[in-house]
């Protein structure tokens, strides 16, 4: 449902809702879809969301529901339902999916409720919730088709038609004696060789594949890079564990992204779930806040160690601003760039030298650019040509030395281990401000004489 249609459909929903028209919301909750009825649920408060879930009377749509909704929603509301209520509707919803929302629920509610289910799925949620949330293990389905590799073509295909218990079938996985994964089959081939023939003899026996312990990040980028629907998860030893499918994967891309552009900003994705918690909300911003703090005094601490040349010359000052914020504009564009090529697997750590020489290019033609502009502005504004001369050749260095940080603070945070999203923003425009004025005052007292 388009935008427009959600608005409509919200306002009808809040005028039923006030008007406790139960069985009216009843009927139209029956004919929306779960994507649509969870995307009406973020516009609405608490116990509004509480009570339009409740109303949802098919276990299967209202797990659909949950499944869209951010898990710290979705497990608020699976939280106040009774524990049967809730249990059915877990076993509703595709393993990975219940994992995530176990994950998010009271410990003691999430103890209780798998020692309530006391079954094969259960052992199964336990299984994956043993796994770490954000590898491999941790976002795949145990719902994964597989057939021995010693049946034959007609097996397979009767198998196939039974295979409804599962999530969704992309391709056929094929496995030994021991669940070991040993080929993978598309369903075309199925359709066009003989029903006598064994799976071991047309199965292609290389099979991409990840294990459970791999980053979620790494499996993404992994299926986006060869175009796949699904990925089979296998241990340490090859054995078949369970698939991880396309849509998983979109929702790691969301993830990552979203997560990525709140680091940028110096802020953390937990504050969607602090709500009007503005202690909270602070205490997660404050500490880039204040390496910006830092950087500043330092900045500061330099232009008083060039007070001499700033006294002398009072017409620098006009032009601190413009060096300083021309930098960490530059620096931000490339540790952007740099920060999104590592998360889409573009570049590497065999690429940064050819990375950071394309970028010392791009800074200097764009260094030459811009300071031929300030550095005419300079001398028409202060009729002074050495001064202009002093801001273009700073404002030139300035550029190509934040061009080049870009690359360099970016993949020195890749390489310890910190996700290189952090110095796109406080990190980068601190150092290119001190950098830049630096530069510029340095320039300066080489020229002092002829300033003057």
């Amino acid at each position: 449902m388009h935008e427009q249609g959600i608005q409509v459909l919200l306002g009808t929903i809040k005028k039923l809702l006030r008007r406790d028209a139960t069985s009216n919301l009843v009927k139209l909750l029956a004919k929306i879809h779960p994507a649509d009825i969870a995307h009406v649920l973020r516009y609405l408060d608490s116990t509004e969301q509480k009570t339009l879930f409740n109303l949802i009377r098919d276990n299967e749509k209202a797990a659909n529901v949950l499944s869209e909704l951010e898990w710290n929603i979705g497990a608020e509301l699976l939280e106040q339902l009774e524990m049967d209520a809730a249990i059915a509707i877990l076993h509703e919803m595709a393993d990975d999916d219940s994992v995530e929302l176990i994950r998010n629920l009271s410990e003691e509610l999430a103890d209780s409720i798998l020692a309530a289910m006391k079954n094969e799925h259960s052992e199964e949620l336990e299984q994956l919730l043993g796994y770490d949330e954000d590898t491999a293990g941790g976002i795949m389905s145990t719902d994964v088709f597989s057939l021995d590799q010693s049946l034959t073509v007609r097996q397979a295909i009767e198998a196939l038609q039974d295979s409804e218990d599962f999530e969704m079938v992309f391709y056929v996985y094929v496995t030994d004696d021991h669940n070991h994964l040993v080929g993978v089959l598309s369903l075309r081939q199925l359709l066009t060789v003989p029903p006598s023939t064994l799976l071991k003899n047309i199965m292609t026996t290389e099979v991409l594949r990840v294990r459970t312990d791999m980053d979620q990040e790494m499996v993404a980028e992994i299926v986006a890079k060869y175009n796949i629907l699904a990925i089979p998860v296998v241990d340490d030893k090859g054995k078949l564990m369970g698939l991880i499918t396309v849509d998983d994967v979109i929702d790691v891309m969301r993830q990552e992204a979203t997560e990525d552009l709140f680091k940028m900003a110096g802020a953390s994705e937990e504050e969607l779930m602090y709500g009007n918690q503005s202690f909270k909300i602070a205490r997660s911003r404050l500490p880039w806040l204040l390496s910006t703090l830092l950087g500043g005094v330092v900045t500061g601490s330099l232009m008083w160690f060039y007070r001499m040349t700033l006294e002398q010359v009072v017409a620098l000052i006009t032009f601190v601003p413009v060096i300083t914020g021309m930098g960490g504009n530059v620096g931000g564009q490339t540790s952007t760039i740099v920060v999104r090529g590592f998360a889409t697997g573009r570049i590497d750590f065999t690429l940064i030298r050819q990375v950071f020489f394309k970028e010392l290019r791009v800074g200097l033609i764009m260094g030459t650019v811009c300071g031929l502009v300030i550095a005419g502005v300079a001398v028409v504004w202060h009729q002074n040509f050495y001064l202009g001369l002093v801001v273009g050749i700073a404002m030139a260095v300035a550029i190509s030395v934040a061009a080049c940080m870009g690359v360099l603070a970016t993949s020195f945070f890749k390489r310890i281990g910190v996700d290189p999203a952090i110095a796109s923003s406080p990190f980068v425009q601190t150092v290119n401000d001190i950098t830049g004025i630096l530069i510029y005052f340095s320039t300066a007292t080489v020229f002092l004489a002829q300033l003057r």
